[in-house]
């Protein structure tokens, strides 16, 4: 417990102890004719008020300060107001009436029991906060760099794109960049969710935010603190509570509204009966209306959806935070609950935006040679091409075995690689050539390569699709999501065999950013129920994801525009968290319907009853303070989901 919990608790204890004595010694160790005695009469009922100061004084504080500030109607005046008139109303009775039972209890336990349950609310919302704080704890405190010979802590922000920085076991990775030495296991857990370690060496990229494990990395920087992607993700998260939900909205607007009719209400409870008493000839009775008021003011507290419906809100995004998605308000949170139409992006969302060597075919040499001179002779080319040719062959490259490269714009290049002339190009550059070439029934980009003057096969380059992409897609139908469709600029016959591999609803190619804003804009007229959500993680895909019902972007290799116009951000990439998020978000929203449906039932149950005599204080207890715990609890599962 924080130092102002453990303070309330210790007033709890204090009041309860005295709270005890002071029923015992009234009930049990003097007789009637004491308690009739004003000597006995005053310093019990002082030591009533004493028990009640200490329990409730800050509660009249805050209520007398809402009241000079203009914002009269909260649970403060409430409470203060059903409390202080429940004294008032056994002070009347004790004296007036000379009544000796000092039915102090009520005033005195229903603030006792309200500070039990702010505290037990206190503690709760403190838990959750801590384990989503802690899961968002990715904050590295410094970054090592090396100077004469020795490691120096700086803070992150101060390093440069393009500094080498050393990350030592136990370290977080402060910044963002590209191992140059060194193998090691990163933890990446709060970054992804995912609990198995990542092992990397040399040349791989590495994100902010993880824990390195056992060796030590050096690491050249790629970009600055403020573009990293902990740096990103601590953004998002600082700026999602400020974004609220209808549900919330609607709470805030409903406590405001509500709060001042019960009021009212209870007022005219406290008045028009006994008034009405009074013109039919019988007794007034103002004790008990007023006494019945009291009670439909406690019960009419409406703490219990105030407090639980944000942090419902709070704890679905700290579930999904965990998971790796970061959501970034909770009106995003309730609208992805109602997803049913998904749409992606191909590049960079369901395959991994690399070309690799799919294969070698027709080839009339080994597989080996012809990736040899492949590569050699596009030794000089940035093209991704290229440098997935030199990726196959997986060998350093020796530029003094090639010269006299020629590139010829739209068919290829041509080389001598170690005394042979090699030419690499498409079907074009072949025929060129007047040489015959086996054409390629798989789906990707063909390289064609003649060793001279002699046709040696093709080398097919292909987009890998993601090895979970298919995966997410089944994760989704499951889901409950009913429509699966793919947006791409990319040739026909290649988004046609992505589609049919992963199993979507709709595949439609060859698009231009301004043609996929146009698909969705269709696919939304379309829709007769639910949300659409678009899935991309490009610089061109920016004006869909801010037209969708809901955007999704891949965090890790997105481009920052995608990332600054989506709703939702997955870090590590992974379309899988996409189908995780949708049940998570239904999971919270159901939890919030829950709560409402249930303090609101429990309440207007109560108010009948206190209106009619039956309910008294202790009822209205646990209308209030009851309900709330109750509430609080339920908030809470959303912290967890399966």
């Amino acid at each position: 417990m924080t130092k102002k919990q453990k303070k309330v608790f210790k007033r709890i204890i204090v009041t309860s102890v005295l709270f005890i004595l002071l029923n015992v010694i009234n009930k049990f160790l003097v007789t009637e004719d004491i308690r009739l005695a004003v000597w006995y009469k005053v310093p019990f009922i002082t030591l009533y008020g004493v028990a009640y100061l200490i329990i409730g004084y800050d509660i009249l504080k805050k209520a007398f300060k809402g009241i000079i500030k203009g914002q009269v109607f909260d649970e403060n005046f409430l409470m203060a107001v059903a409390t202080l008139g429940a004294i008032g109303v056994a002070i009347y009775n004790t004296v007036a009436l000379g009544e000796t039972e000092y039915d102090f209890n009520e005033a005195v336990a229903v603030m006792l029991f309200y500070q039990v349950g702010e505290l037990f609310q206190s503690v709760a919302v403190g838990k959750s906060r801590k384990s989503i704080t802690a899961l968002m704890d990715i904050r590295p405190d410094y970054a090592n760099i090396e100077k004469d010979g020795k490691l120096v802590q700086v803070d992150p922000e101060e390093v440069q794109t393009g500094t080498v920085i050393t990350v030592q076991p136990g370290e977080r990775v402060p910044l963002d960049g590209v191992i140059i030495e060194g193998t090691s296991t990163l933890n990446t857990s709060a970054l992804t969710g995912e609990s198995l370690p990542r092992e990397v060496a040399a040349e791989d990229e590495v994100i902010s935010g993880c824990i390195n494990m056992t060796g030590v990395l050096k690491i050249r920087t790629s970009r600055g603190f403020g573009e990293s992607t902990v740096s990103k993700i601590l953004t998002l998260v600082e700026e999602s509570s400020s974004r609220k939900s209808k549900s919330e909205n609607f709470i805030s607007k409903f406590a405001r509204v509500y709060t001042p009719i019960v009021c009212v209400g209870a007022l005219v409870l406290a008045v028009i009966p006994p008034v009405a008493n009074i013109i039919s000839g019988n007794e007034a009775l103002w004790a008990q209306w007023i006494y019945r008021a009291l009670t439909f003011l406690v019960i009419s507290c409406p703490c219990a959806l105030v407090v639980s419906i944000p942090l419902s809100f709070f704890a679905g995004l700290g579930a999904a935070s965990k998971e790796g998605v970061l959501i970034k308000g909770s009106n995003y949170l309730e609208t992805l609950s109602k997803v049913r139409t998904v749409v992606f992006d191909k590049t960079g969302t369901l395959t991994k935006g690399v070309f690799e060597v799919a294969g070698v075919h027709h080839n009339k040499i080994e597989e080996e040679k012809i990736l040899e001179y492949a590569a050699l002779a596009e030794c000089s080319s940035s093209h991704p091409i290229a440098v997935s040719l030199r990726e196959a062959y997986g060998k350093e490259i020796d530029r003094n075995r090639v010269s006299d490269i020629k590139e010829i714009a739209g068919h290829g290049l041509t080389a001598v690689v170690d005394g042979n002339e090699v030419a690499c190009g498409n079907g074009k550059l072949m025929e060129s050539l007047n040489l015959e070439y086996s054409p390629c029934s798989h789906t990707g980009t063909v390289i064609h390569v003649a060793i001279n003057g002699e046709y040696c096969g093709h080398i097919l380059i292909s987009d890998v699709i993601k090895p979970e992409a298919k995966e997410a897609i089944e994760g989704l139908s499951k889901a409950g999501v009913k429509k699966s469709v793919m947006l791409t600029g990319d040739a026909k016959a290649v988004a046609e065999k992505v589609g049919q591999e992963l199993g979507l609803t709709e595949v439609h190619s060859e698009l231009l950013p301004q043609d996929k804003v146009s698909q969705v804009e269709r696919l939304l007229s379309e829709q007769t129920e639910g949300k659409l959500a678009f899935v991309g993680d490009g610089i061109n895909d920016a004006p869909v994801l801010s037209r969708a019902d809901i955007g999704i972007a891949m965090g890790a290799m997105g481009s920052d525009a995608a990332i600054e116009a989506a709703d939702i951000v997955l870090m590590d990439d992974n379309p899988v968290k996409i189908g995780r998020g949708i049940k998570i978000s239904r999971k919270c929203i159901r939890i919030v319907y829950e709560n409402i449906a249930f303090a609101l039932g429990v309440k207007l149950a109560c108010l009948v009853l206190g209106a009619l005599g039956i309910a008294n204080m202790w009822i209205a207890i646990f209308a209030d303070v009851g309900v709330m715990v109750l509430a609080v609890l339920n908030a809470i599962r959303a912290l967890k989901c399966k």
